[in-house]
């Protein structure tokens, strides 16, 4: 099913705006993948996701997100903001085939599309296996403009010195750390020391799974940059998502 799932035009993106905590603007949102099957219906990405990087097929779907994500970077730096950025998730198998990145790079400039119109998502279990062939590619990304950001930040067992080691962007807290923030709690002890050590490294940070305004507000104070999650939107198909950029405009 998965691979005539492209030819059959079964997949379409949404997106979820990523929202600058101090002004409430958005330049960014994070592009995700949904698969609406002809039979099964809407089939959560936690089902055939993995399916897809245990076959490689990934690379190809993966390609697939990465041009249609490109496009509507164009579409929305043209109209709304010449600074926008949209991030995709990129996995170790697109990372380690050898075709991948050239053939985006290619798509970005017949797009005439800078590199920063896109931000690679990236976990930290790709920089805890980190091979001389990782490491090229991320420094492939550095060279093309492409910023880099590590998803799920704190909930992986690698050391700290890949954030000097390899050329990052972006850290985004993990949502299991944002879920019970409160006043004087540990989980906002370790958002803080996240959000400072980052901003030292040179580092901006993204909140993930932010819900209620009181969540926000202990993240503004903490100095994070941005935010992202329901609070703001769900993730929404492209024309959805313009409506939210029109208003922000």
């Amino acid at each position: 099913d998965l691979r005539g799932a492209i030819a059959g035009d079964q997949f379409h993106l949404v997106f979820q705006p990523i929202v600058e905590l101090a002004s409430g603007a958005i330049h960014k949102a994070e592009a995700l993948i949904r698969w609406q099957h002809p039979t099964r219906g809407l089939v959560n990405p936690a089902e055939f996701i993995p399916i897809t990087e245990e076959t490689g097929l990934i690379v190809a779907i993966g390609d697939w997100v990465f041009r249609q994500a490109a496009r509507d970077a164009a579409r929305w730096r043209a109209v709304y903001h010449p600074q926008f950025q949209v991030s995709v998730n990129v996995s170790p198998v697109q990372i380690n085939n050898e075709n991948t990145l050239s053939g985006w790079f290619e798509h970005l400039r017949e797009l005439g599309l800078s590199g920063q119109s896109i931000v690679a998502e990236i976990t930290e279990g790709l920089l805890m296996d980190a091979s001389p062939s990782t490491a090229r590619k991320l420094l492939e990304f550095r060279d093309e403009g492409i910023q880099v950001s590590i998803d799920d930040f704190g909930t992986g067992y690698s050391s700290l010195s890949y954030l000097n080691k390899f050329d990052i962007d972006y850290l985004k807290i993990d949502q299991s750390f944002v879920r019970n923030l409160a006043p004087a709690s540990s989980d906002l002890a370790l958002c803080e020391a996240i959000i400072v050590m980052a901003h030292k490294l040179g580092l901006k940070v993204i909140a993930e799974g932010v819900e209620t305004e009181a969540q926000r507000g202990l993240l503004a104070v903490a100095g994070c940059d941005y935010g992202q999650g329901y609070l703001f939107s769900q993730p929404v198909p492209a024309g959805e998502f313009e409506k939210l950029l029109a208003l922000k405009k």
